[in-house]
């Protein structure tokens, strides 16, 4: 607990909180929906600067509110902090502005949406006890993104009805005050007796001392972990003790992939062991909480989104004094219980965790993140753990990138037609009538470009898509709010949030991105805004938390990775010391085989069968083979014998999560056969997955995970040559050696292991592959097939 004896919340968080009411409606006009985030910034400096002199614009404010603990009988302060978008004087009278960019047409609201009003109240309280002033005014100023029409209403309160207002508010939060500041109380109790649940491997108290220390000054810090270092908890038990000491307040353990997240709930299981007192929350997607059969958040279809927001206050409060690990599995059960959206509850159960694990959009994609935290430029108390941080460069530039398809405007244009034909309302067909003409005035512009383009072609801006784009976000708000239930809901959908990331991302479009014109295997014509250099977007989050560490298996070479997640050159950057001796490990170059296309036919393929063959019958255990596509995986596998002592598995495209989890359940079953298991290199089985001691013996990597040459992949090629000079390793090997990397660390896990790595591809014997090999690689044989059984033989019987 702070030596104050205080917690915090945002204005913003706090109204939500307590006066959400009714339903959820999804892409409806609600009230998640109704704001356009990162449009709205542009209106509000736009209306700020045309008030004039003596209008003061994002004014920060806050009041102390004093509460007793139920479980200390001791006082403590709530502090309720936030910005006031503009205050200014109206003769004598001071009015408090709070501004909303909207899509929906302003004219047609009646009155303020009233959690828009609460936020203005609650500014309003605060200025008026701080001033002494007798009364105040609150005003409500909303403009529409396209057409920037303002509306404003505008109230006058006295200074007694705003303060028991005001009263009223902090009655209904109170008993969450008292359970935050005394859970926190408890919590740090236990951190301080917290110690390192094991004895300390080589490296391993160095690289938990420095986490502390980087998380202590606020600084970032890139950790590349061997497997076996215990990368997990050497980043959350200091994280964990800097909570205890004050310097954080909450922890986010982001991951790529499910199972990572597993990795870290029993991390932060194992030192609930040691009597740790710690909520910890994990977020799982939306469509895999869903209570429905296909993802349908409307109350006309779903239960549990008819009045959701009565209930759900109550299901998390019952939720957090009974529960200490909020799993999946457990957040399901207390929303099943109260009949609220166990996604949706989650997110609100986040404001009360002490680690939150979830996925890198969640913190990073402005279209998804948990705006609770991350939506303000206010910088918060927060440690962000990002684990498998590799991921997150590719990740990051599908973020801050956004895609339209031609055709889907006419697809919803034809809906909308149809629609209009059964509408007998002369006003809503009004509306869908204009919604119709929105949709292809979009689709006008898309046609121009498409007769100019051929295959592909970057042009420098939207044009005036943006504006055809902003009507249909608009008009459909409309159309949304006349029809709960849409026909062909889930395509006018699709286009509709389609779009607003469009804009979103045409919000903050500039040199680091680039606007092209292509069609896909359909033949569909597309228009992308491709983020070249997400470092930064990325930045732009971290610069809102204390601290990020950064850390992976494989994060080589070190300089690309800092700049392309955001880093600079003073941030802290260790290689922690491999656990493993070098005869665990036995890793080959084949000399004589290659993956280039202008060498692939029988030939080559018979060469590599063999390759593969011979390594995985010198030693009978379970081996994975890597390969840079499903055909040339599929090439191989019908020449490899078919043995009975072998069992061979091979990874489908969209593999669904149960028929993933038998794929690797074989390798754990005692068969008396050995499995191979035939992977993409790239794929779901390449990282992320835990195969200990007999589980897994080998692994071979077949070629060098170099991308498919596209249009793309060369605009990023050209980027990156024009701002660093070395375009092919920014576009194809620094992505295809981390591959190569992640597949090869799939056999050694534990100390106990050993295994041997076989490349097949004689380009590895080249300088600028061997430059980027982790140091655990070296040392490395190059071999022919002779040389390799040769080699094998003695390293198994080793």
């Amino acid at each position: 607990m702070s030596k104050e004896k205080t917690i915090k919340i945002s204005v913003r968080n706090l109204v939500e909180f307590v006066f959400r009411e009714g339903d959820i409606v999804s892409g409806g006009a609600g009230v998640r929906n109704v704001e356009a985030m990162q449009l709205g910034s542009r209106i509000h400096r736009k209306i700020q600067k045309s008030m004039g002199v003596g209008y003061e614009s994002e004014v920060p404010l806050f009041t102390i509110q004093k509460f007793k603990s139920a479980e200390y009988e001791e006082d403590f302060s709530l502090k309720i902090e936030g910005r006031a978008d503009g205050i200014f004087t109206d003769g004598d009278l001071t009015v408090i502005d709070e501004i909303k960019g909207v899509y929906l047409p302003v004219q047609d609201l009646e009155k303020p949406l009233f959690i828009h009003q609460a936020q203005a109240m609650c500014y309003a309280y605060i200025v008026a006890e701080n001033e002494n002033l007798d009364e105040i005014g609150v005003q409500l100023t909303y403009c529409h993104l396209e057409t920037e029409q303002v509306v404003r209403f505008r109230e006058t309160f006295s200074r007694i009805e705003i303060v028991q207002w005001f009263r009223n508010l902090m009655d209904e939060y109170e008993k969450w005050a008292v359970y935050q500041y005394d859970w926190k109380k408890q919590r740090d109790a236990s951190i301080t007796e917290l110690t390192f649940p094991f004895s300390y491997r080589p490296g391993q108290k160095e690289l938990a001392a420095m986490v502390y220390h980087t998380v202590e000054k606020g600084k970032r810090l890139f950790v590349e972990a061997p497997t076996g270092v215990g990368k997990t908890i050497s980043t959350v038990f200091p994280a964990v003790k800097a909570m205890g000491e004050e310097v954080c307040d909450r922890i986010f353990y982001l991951t790529a992939k499910t199972i990572t997240r597993t990795v870290a709930e029993d991390c932060f299981e194992l030192l609930g062991k040691q009597k740790l007192l710690f909520k910890t929350l994990t977020i799982t997607a939306k469509e895999k909480m869903c209570v429905m059969d296909t993802v349908s958040c409307n109350p006309g279809e779903c239960e549990r989104a008819k009045g959701h927001y009565n209930r759900v206050n109550e299901a998390v409060y019952d939720m957090l004094i009974h529960e200490h690990k909020m799993s999946r599995d457990m957040i399901e059960k207390y929303a099943e219980k109260h009949q609220v959206c166990p996604f949706e509850m989650a997110l609100d159960a986040a404001l009360f965790a002490d680690a939150v694990i979830c996925d890198y959009n969640y913190v990073f994609d402005p279209n998804v993140y948990l705006r609770r935290f991350f939506s303000t430029e206010k910088k918060g108390n927060m440690v962000l753990l990002v684990d498998e941080a590799h991921n997150l460069v590719e990740r990051g530039r599908e973020m801050y990138s956004a895609r339209l398809v031609k055709e889907d405007f006419l697809a919803v244009k034809k809906i909308v037609k149809a629609m209009e034909r059964h509408e007998k309302r002369p006003e809503v067909h009004y509306i869908l009538r204009k919604f119709e003409k929105s949709l292809e005035a979009a689709n006008r512009v898309l046609l121009a470009w498409k007769k100019e383009c051929d295959e592909f072609e970057v042009i420098s801006d939207a044009g005036t898509l943006e504006f055809a784009l902003l009507r249909v976000a608009g008009d459909y708000e409309l159309v949304a709010k006349e029809y709960p239930v849409l026909p062909e809901r889930d395509t006018i959908l699709s286009l509709y949030f389609d779009v607003r990331r469009f804009l979103a991302v045409l919000e903050k479009f500039d040199e680091s991105d680039r606007i092209y014109l292509d069609y896909d295997e359909e033949r569909k014509f597309r228009i992308k805004i491709q983020c070249m250099d997400p470092s930064g977007c990325l930045k732009e989050v971290m610069e809102r938390v204390q601290s990020t560490i950064f850390f992976s298996a494989t994060l080589l070479p070190i300089r690309y990775y800092k700049e392309q997640l955001g880093g600079e050159k003073e941030d802290a950057a260790v290689y922690a010391k491999s656990v493993f001796l070098p005869e665990q490990r036995k890793v080959m170059i084949a000399r004589d085989v290659t993956t280039k296309y202008t060498r692939r036919g029988a030939a080559e393929y018979e060469k590599i069968a063999s390759y593969i063959d011979s390594f995985i019958s010198a030693k009978e255990g379970n081996y994975l083979l890597f390969f840079p596509s499903y055909r040339f995986m599929d090439e191989i596998v019908t020449r490899l014998p078919n043995r009975e002592n072998q069992k061979i598995l091979v990874q489908m495209p969209e593999m669904r999560e149960r028929e993933r989890e038998e794929f690797l359940e074989a390798f754990s079953e005692e068969t008396g056969k050995s499995v191979i298991g035939c992977c993409v290199m790239g794929g779901i089985f390449s990282e992320g997955i835990d195969l200990k001691e007999e589980c897994l013996i080998g692994a071979v990597v077949v070629g060098t995970g170099i991308p498919m040459v596209c249009h793309e992949r060369e605009l990023f090629k050209d980027y990156y040559e024009e701002k660093k000079g070395d375009g092919f390793s920014y576009a194809y090997l620094y992505p295809a050696v981390n591959k190569v990397f992640q597949a090869g660390g799939r056999v050694i896990r534990t100390i106990n292991d050993k295994g041997a790595i076989l490349l097949l591809d004689e380009r590895f014997m080249q300088k600028q592959y061997q430059d980027l090999f982790p140091r655990e690689w070296y040392p490395f044989d190059v071999v022919n097939c002779e040389k390799m059984k040769e080699l094998l033989a003695e390293f198994w019987q080793e």
